[in-house]
């Protein structure tokens, strides 16, 4: 595969983590969780482990963003301080 392409998703990977982890709506963590998923799930396809690539999206980017948004909807959005 094209490096640069790879390398593009890695830093895609790692801004969406920061993102995730720095951003003060749980909402939007909870979809950057997922877009981390999806890029995580794109990386080990590039790398051709393809079994765990199934896995990190129906896991990571499916089930695991659903319960996250559906427990962000059933508390409050923003955090107090």
């Amino acid at each position: 595969m094209i490096w640069q392409l790879e390398f593009i998703i890695l830093i895609l990977v790692v801004v969406s983590g920061i993102g995730a982890l720095a951003v003060r709506d749980l909402l939007g963590a909870a979809i950057l969780f997922g877009a981390y998923s999806f890029l995580m799930c794109l990386l080990w396809a590039i790398m051709g482990a393809v079994d765990v690539a199934f896995t990190e999206a129906s896991v990571g980017a499916g089930v695991s963003t659903v319960f996250f948004v559906a427990a962000v909807f059933r508390t409050s959005r923003r955090t107090k301080d």
